[in-house]
């Protein structure tokens, strides 16, 4: 590649990825010794979980964590130029957190410009940005986050009366009953549905817990002999309520935009609690929350 330009729209918090080896002495230690390795992965688990309390409850707690950022890039990033470019205005947390060892790295090599004015105009050959320069290029990535609010195989369910899921949804703002299960559409069980996406930890433990709650039910329709089940409208009203009351004063609601929130400000698509906490209500299928056939 001779040049590389980034245009940034906004500078991400980047932290360092940890990865490294596992040492052949502790491979011999976790095959003689199997709960080793839950011990190591139980470390693990609880110091991601302990994010989320300055996630939740205490956003002043990220300080310690952007500290960390900041001299992670300062680090790996000589030009004070460049860092400043590259240092957030936001919260820690506010948008989504980026695990790189590589990224700074990248954009300390000479051919790679950092590019922090808007575009104006994209042509055939060239990005002009808002101060007019003209950038050539001959090929565009576009990386620009994602589409979680509108999901495109909403598009393709329909529910009892014949509406699509996507219509439900069309403002935009997608609800469900644990991020699973959404009124007026039976024996529909979505895995990271709404209100399940994680900024602290792994996804894996919330599709688990997904998966076990489903599989509970699935037992429940076969033993009560049910042809179809459906959360109650009620229910679901409730929970997003109890779902958008809780994310007031996260680090999610202070002051950023990012692709967690819907256009009007809601964020539809993180859990606002801890992994624990959604195992727990879902170690069950709870019938009484359900209309059954």
């Amino acid at each position: 590649m001779a040049h590389l330009t980034l245009f940034q729209r906004t500078p991400p918090w980047i932290l360092p990825k940890l990865n490294h080896p596992i040492a052949h002495w502790q491979q011999t230690l976790f095959r003689l010794l199997p709960f080793t390795q839950r011990v190591v992965r139980a470390r693990i688990y609880w110091q991601r979980e302990l994010l989320a309390l300055g996630f939740l409850h205490r956003p002043e707690l990220m300080k310690n964590a952007e500290k960390l950022a900041l001299r992670f890039m300062h680090r790996q990033v000589a030009d004070p130029e460049l860092r400043a470019k590259l240092t957030p205005d936001y919260a820690l947390g506010c948008k989504r957190i980026l695990p790189s060892d590589d990224f700074y790295p990248a954009l300390t090599q000479p051919n790679v410009e950092l590019v922090n004015i808007g575009i104006r105009e994209v042509c055939s050959g060239s990005v002009i940005t808002l101060d007019g320069q003209e950038h050539v290029v001959d090929t565009i990535i576009c990386g620009t986050g994602f589409h979680v609010t509108d999901a495109a195989f909403a598009e393709r369910i329909y529910g009892r009366a014949g509406e699509s899921l996507a219509s439900r949804w069309q403002t935009g703002e997608p609800d469900a009953y644990l991020g699973t299960a959404v009124s007026g559409f039976p024996n529909l069980f979505l895995l990271i549905g709404p209100n399940t996406g994680l900024g602290h930890s792994s996804m894996i433990i919330m599709i688990e817990a997904q998966i076990a709650y489903i599989l509970d039910g699935l037992r429940t329709m076969d033993h009560d002999k049910w042809r179809s089940v459906e959360v109650k409208a009620e229910v679901q009203t409730a929970f997003n309520a109890e779902i958008q009351r809780r994310m007031q004063g996260t680090v999610w609601t202070s002051g950023c935009k990012s692709w967690y929130l819907t256009a009007s400000g809601r964020n539809t698509t993180l859990w606002p609690g801890f992994t624990f906490e959604f195992r727990r209500r879902t170690r069950h299928f709870d019938r009484q929350s359900y209309q059954a056939t």
